[in-house]
This record gives structure tokens, sequence and C-alpha cells, in this order.
């Protein structure tokens, strides 16, 4: 959805309203009390009624915006700013764009809707076949700050990059190439085989088949997937078989230097499910918004 496309569909706070309303009935109400997923609609109250105990539930109660005293619009508006390019946008440029007053309203505006997209990534799991490797990327660090270089930096945070890739064949002209497919970024707690194993197990499928270079951290890998082939780091096999995690990496750390610059360790697992989501919805098109409206309104209790 582009800019004008959105002025025309959400004039007003009611009609982003009566939007949400509907996507959050598209996904489903359940409530709090008894977990029962049958209501029925106020309309004088603006509120669901359980059918079977009669509890109430507010248009925003159990989403992402629960506590925000935002308006709606505010919040859509922010949200196609965010869907709408592809580079994205800064906290400080979002502030304008809205004409907000408080910078910290609008960057805790933008990572609750960076966690709704992460919370929709982790539902799902890469399989068939994946490339399999390991980024560093540079974050904040205070001023002074004697480090040292090479793994283990503090300027550097270990994070670990999975991406489906099915091999396709060109029989015409002879050709071979990849199709890139799903992509996954987790923050690592540490640099040993314990994160990377844990990281394999909540993202990938048993089933799967992973290529990965010969790192000591990926030793227990193949315990977790059905197969496992380790090849040596080179600059032929960065270009064959890593090819799309590689580019990934590229890109991922080129849009984070070029419009967040440094950032927090602890804030980069967020910046990371923004790209990912819109890297593995990059396809969706004017659709790209809708589906993001549905993660923001999907119940978390």
């Amino acid at each position: 959805m582009n800019i004008l496309t959105f002025i025309d569909t959400f004039p007003d706070e009611h009609s982003c309203k009566e939007h949400f309303r509907k996507q959050r009935e598209k996904e489903g109400i359940k409530c709090k009390k008894c977990q029962c997923t049958k209501h029925y609609w106020l309309k004088a109250k603006y509120q669901w009624q359980c059918s079977a105990c009669n509890f109430r539930t507010c248009l925003r109660s159990g989403t992402t915006f629960q506590y925000s005293k935002l308006p709606i619009r505010k919040w859509y508006l922010a949200m196609v700013l965010m869907s709408m390019t592809k580079k994205g946008l800064s906290a400080k440029e979002m502030q304008r764009q809205l004409g907000h007053k408080r910078y910290e309203t609008i960057w805790k505006m933008m990572h609750t809707i960076r966690k709704a997209m992460g919370n929709r990534e982790n539902l799902y799991k890469l399989s068939g076949m994946i490339e399999f490797d390991e980024a560093y990327i540079k974050k904040s660090t205070p001023k002074n700050a004697e480090l040292k270089r090479g793994k283990g930096s503090q300027g550097k945070q270990n994070v670990a990059v999975a991406g489906e890739s099915t091999p396709l064949e060109d029989i015409e002209n002879g050709k071979k190439s990849k199709h890139f497919g799903y992509l996954k970024m987790k923050v690592l707690p540490g640099h040993d085989a314990a994160a990377v194993d844990e990281m394999v197990k909540q993202n990938i499928d048993e089933k799967s088949i992973v290529f990965s270079d010969k790192s000591a951290s990926y030793i227990n890998i193949s315990d977790y997937v059905e197969t496992h082939y380790e090849e040596k780091s080179t600059k032929e096999s960065a270009i064959t078989t890593f090819q799309w995690v590689h580019i990934a990496i590229s890109n991922a750390k080129r849009w984070l230097l070029g419009i967040h610059h440094k950032i927090k360790g602890k804030y980069l697992q967020a910046y990371l499910d923004e790209f990912c989501y819109k890297v593995n919805r990059r396809y969706f098109g004017q659709r790209l918004f809708d589906r993001l409206v549905l993660a923001m309104a999907k119940t978390y209790w």
C-alpha cells in the first residue's frame, strides 16, 4: 500500500478502527478468561463479548499495542511507512513524518511493530535445503572502550543466518542456479556449539538438509537435521554453496549501517526481525501492509 492509497482508504480514526476490528475477527478472538473463541460484537460498547462466559474484550486487548494510548491511525501510518519501502525508516525520520513531539514514543512504537514481526516469524521453521552461516555485525560500544579484534570482539555481535536455497536447472541453456526462499537471522548469546544447536532446533525443520562451513561450532548440527554437509570456506564456496546467505548478510549490514547506524546489542534482534519479515514477504507487494496488520492483531494470551 502506498501513501495515496492509505489516505483514501483510511481518512480518519473510525475507518482505521473498523478495519482493525475486521482484521481481528479474521485472525480470531480468544477469551482471556475461558479461552473460548466464539464471540459477538457489541456495537454500542465497541467490544466483543464471549459467548461462553460473557467476558468482554476491547479492540486493543491482547494485541501488541494493548497498552498504547496513541490513535490507531497513527499506528497504521507507522506500519504503512515501515512496510511500503524496502529500506524502511529511522525512528527520527518516523517522528518527523508523524509530527509527534516525543522521540521515545515513536521509538517504542516501532519496536512494538518489530516485535509483532518477530512473533510472526517465530511461528514458522525453515525446511528443505538450507544454507547456514554466521555474521558478525557491528554494534554500539562505550566510548574509549578497548576492543579486541576478531571472534568475540565487544564491538561485534554474532548472528546465525539460515536461508532456504533450492537448486534450479535451466535445461535449455544448460545453466544451474538457486531459488532463495525464507530467511532467518538470530542473535547468538555465545560463540560455542550450544548456542548454534539451540538456534537450529528452534528454527530449522528436522527433515532439512543443511550446508555449512567446517566451523567448530557446527559439530552437532547433524543431530538435529536429516543431513548436514560441511564444506571448507573458500572464494568458490562463497559464490556457489553459500551464495544467498552471504547476499542476505551483506544487505542486512548495509541496511543497518545506512539507516540505523550502530545499535545496541540488546536491540539488534528486533531490527533483524524487521529485515527478515520484509525479505520473506518481498513478493507480497501491496498486501504487505495487510499482513502486518494481521500480525499486530494476533492475540498473545
